[in-house]
């Protein structure tokens, strides 16, 4: 049921209203959020908000709770009954282990759920379902530095031998400073689980004891735009004064964290955020809020907070020397689409991201007339040791996109498989492999 209702949504049409909900409890919150503080210090109260006014609740408000990042949202019902939302913002940990304790219903998370987690978690049902597992935004982890630091970019090895303590002064990236200061946000922060994942654990590394920890995104963001010495890793939205630099993660372009290359997640230190709904202990307030995050307006806030909506939009691409002469010519004529397919760890199927995003590219392409012939599915993969196989199994992956795409009316133009060429990540770790197997959407 709760699937049917998502895929209602996606196709436009609207959110359950407020006569559908039950009535809000008099001694208690309608809704408990807990979990990311990239979520919930601003992007969680906003579409709280944003879904309460679209419910026809009469002063919506934040209110202070005297407590440092939580957040309450209140509201009142046309019969006069209070409408309480309390948002937590202490780190993704956090959200998990309030679920376990039925505190929350439920989990912002700025990271997947983690292997331990689903199982600690198994008697609420399985969180990686597609009901379950809901991707609200996306968001791209920048580096940043101090606005007057001469460097422009980094690859994914030296931060991870920066953050490490192995390299201590900018003269040994070929910079001037000193010593290098390190900030990084607490070990309760998705932002944090996401870096460490992304840049340090690949390369056995753990971050240097000296590191600074911040819980609040912006003060370690300002932190860093003070100190001329200074390198940190934050949330898209909370660059601030500082300077964020372009990223190289193995053979791929130096990628900056611009919108457009953290929505097709090819930027490297790009991330999903998540809601996370336990199938057992369903929350009609909590499936409504899902479902109002997901919509066109939902996403709206999304783009609002200066995260990355998962609204498609067509994107022109320029043709450059780094492209196979395909690829060129398919940049001179058709524009890319804002979005990757990509696929389950080890699988051939669709993550819960991609079969949402079958929905959002479907509904483009109707509203666009580009139903009939209009699309070329271009796929991707890694080498390994087996090129003719990367490129076999690159138009695989395009052709599991196709079948999705022909049920909802799509007749394609062309199916390519362009195999290892392209690199968006190092394929030296299963974490850059599985961002090289990709499809993307082309438009004429």
């Amino acid at each position: 049921m709760l699937r049917a209702l998502s895929l209602l949504l996606l196709c436009g049409l609207p959110a359950l209203t407020l006569a559908a909900l039950p009535a809000p409890p008099d001694d208690g919150p309608a809704l408990r959020i807990q979990g990311s503080n990239t979520i919930g210090a601003n992007l969680g109260p906003a579409l709280v908000k944003g879904w309460l006014e679209e419910q026809g609740l009469h002063g919506v408000h934040l209110a202070d709770t005297g407590k440092d990042n939580e957040q309450r949202v209140l509201a009142t019902t046309e019969q006069g009954r209070r409408v309480r939302v309390e948002v937590a913002a202490h780190g993704s940990s956090t959200g998990f282990a309030a679920l376990k304790a039925g505190s929350a219903d439920l989990a912002a998370s700025s990271r997947p759920i983690k292997d331990t987690e689903l199982q600690d978690l198994e008697s609420l049902g399985d969180l990686k379902s597609p009901d379950a597992e809901q991707v609200i935004a996306i968001d791209g982890v920048a580096i940043i530095l101090h606005p007057q630091n001469p460097l422009t970019r980094l690859n994914t090895e030296d931060l991870a031998s920066i953050f490490s303590g192995e390299v201590k002064t900018w003269e040994e990236l070929g910079g001037i400073g000193g010593a290098i200061h390190l900030y990084a946000r607490d070990e309760k922060s998705g932002t944090w689980d996401t870096f460490k994942d992304l840049v340090l654990t690949r390369r056995g590394k753990s971050l240097a004891a000296g590191a600074k920890r911040f819980e609040s995104s912006e003060q370690l963001s300002d932190a860093v735009s003070q100190d001329h010495q200074g390198i940190g890793f934050i949330g898209l939205p909370y660059v601030r004064q500082a300077k964020a630099v372009a990223i190289v993660d193995g053979d791929s372009q130096a990628m900056p964290p611009l919108a457009s290359l953290i929505a097709t997640e090819d930027y490297p230190l790009s991330r999903r955020l998540f809601f996370y709904l336990p199938p057992n202990r369903q929350n009609p307030w909590a499936d409504s809020l899902v479902r109002f995050a997901q919509s066109p307006a939902g996403q709206a806030i999304v783009a609002g907070n200066g995260f990355v909506a998962q609204t498609v939009q067509a994107m022109p691409v320029i043709p450059g020397p780094a492209m196979s002469a395909q690829y060129q010519a398919l940049a001179k004529e058709a524009q890319r689409l804002s979005v990757n397919f990509r696929f389950e760890e080890g699988s051939a199927s669709l993550d819960n991201k991609a079969r949402q995003d079958v929905l959002r590219v479907l509904d483009y392409l109707r509203a666009q007339g580009k139903l009939n012939k209009r699309v070329t599915l271009v796929g991707f993969g890694d080498a390994k040791n087996d090129p003719a196989r990367a490129a076999l199994l690159s138009k695989l992956r395009a052709m599991a996109v196709r079948r999705e795409l022909v049920k909802g009316g799509v007749v394609l133009r062309d199916i390519q498989g362009l195999g290892a060429q392209m690199p968006v990540a190092a394929n030296t770790e299963d974490e850059g492999r599985i961002k090289n197997r990709r499809v993307e959407v082309w438009v004429y």
